[in-house]
């Protein structure tokens, strides 16, 4: 579109994942098995606690939560992906650009509060039992949602600002299947060298920061739980062991694409695709293969659903 002798882009082209039919076969296959059981597992894990009274806690609240933030981040990117596997030209609006980054670092950044909230809910579990219902009520863990929801939508404007107002004249195309901004501001017909220190600094050294944060937490009630040898500590270190393991796959993509300077784009993509399938899908796999108490829920709430069934 020409304007006053130089061209404004109105939307972007993705390069996608590959140009070979059969691996983008392969890779639609994966996706939408991925797709289809991240959304199914999470919605599991929401409907066992909400339905089992044996689960309303805050520990199983805020797994919970977890559960429906997992759902809305793999639908930001993975259903236009999965149709883009068979489009020759894979085209977003400019407005459909900035609404993948909105949500996604809003729901990004809800969910990085809610793991560290997660962490100390661990932490008052084992190192303040007795008070761990009054430190954790159910006034305090709504609280906590509505602190962690309102941290992550101020997080994915003060990026938004980042790029709204950037100059695109020149070149539109992503090589990417989904926006972000370290892709976005490569486009930029301005010198952005401080905007993707800016950005660095906000995603990538919080991200960073947050992840640390969470792994010496965790460390420090390994340590404490060591000094026990009952029963009751071997569950909570399973239950631990399974809260790292989340963390440790929510922060490493972002580590890498905030942070990493200079990042291959074969591994890029391929943590992309990681990060919106694969993650969403293992926290319930993760969660429910490590807690006997949530397999039992299961167990009642499909047993409830089939004696419903039977009796109608």
């Amino acid at each position: 579109m020409n304007r006053a002798n130089h061209s404004v882009v109105s939307e972007f082209v993705f390069l996608g994942l590959s140009n070979s039919w059969e691996i983008q076969l392969l890779l639609f296959c994966f996706s939408c098995f991925f797709y289809m059981s991240s959304m199914m597992g999470n919605l599991l894990i929401v409907v066992t606690v909400t339905s089992d009274s044996y689960l309303h806690s805050p520990m199983y609240f805020l797994l919970a939560n977890l559960s429906i933030i997992d759902m809305i981040f793999c639908s930001i990117a993975a259903p236009k992906m999965m149709c883009d596997l068979f489009r020759k030209q894979k085209v977003i609006s400019f407005g459909g650009c900035l609404a993948q980054i909105f949500f996604s670092h809003a729901v990004g950044g809800t969910e990085m509060v809610l793991l560290i909230v997660m962490a100390f809910d661990r932490y008052v579990a084992i190192c303040k039992p007795l008070h761990y219902l009054t430190i954790m009520s159910p006034r305090i863990c709504i609280l906590i949602l509505v602190v962690a929801w309102t941290i992550g939508l101020i997080h994915s404007l003060i990026q938004l600002a980042f790029v709204v107002n950037l100059p695109f004249c020149g070149s539109n195309v992503l090589d990417s299947f989904y926006c972000d901004i370290p892709q976005l501001i490569k486009l930029a017909c301005t010198d952005t060298y401080k905007l993707q220190f800016m950005v660095t600094a906000n995603s990538g050294l919080i991200s960073l920061g947050a992840f640390f944060l969470l792994i010496l937490s965790y460390i420090f009630l390994l340590a404490t739980l060591q000094k026990h040898s009952s029963g009751g500590s071997s569950k909570a270190l399973s239950t631990l062991s399974a809260h790292v393991t989340v963390v440790v796959l929510f922060f490493g993509p972002l580590i890498f694409f905030y942070v990493w300077p200079s990042p291959s784009m074969h591994l890029d993509k391929f943590l992309a695709i990681f990060d919106a399938v694969l993650t969403p899908f293992l926290n319930p796999v993760i969660y429910t293969f490590r807690n006997r108490e949530m397999k039992m829920a299961m167990r009642r709430v499909f047993r409830q659903i089939m004696g419903f069934k039977k009796n109608h």
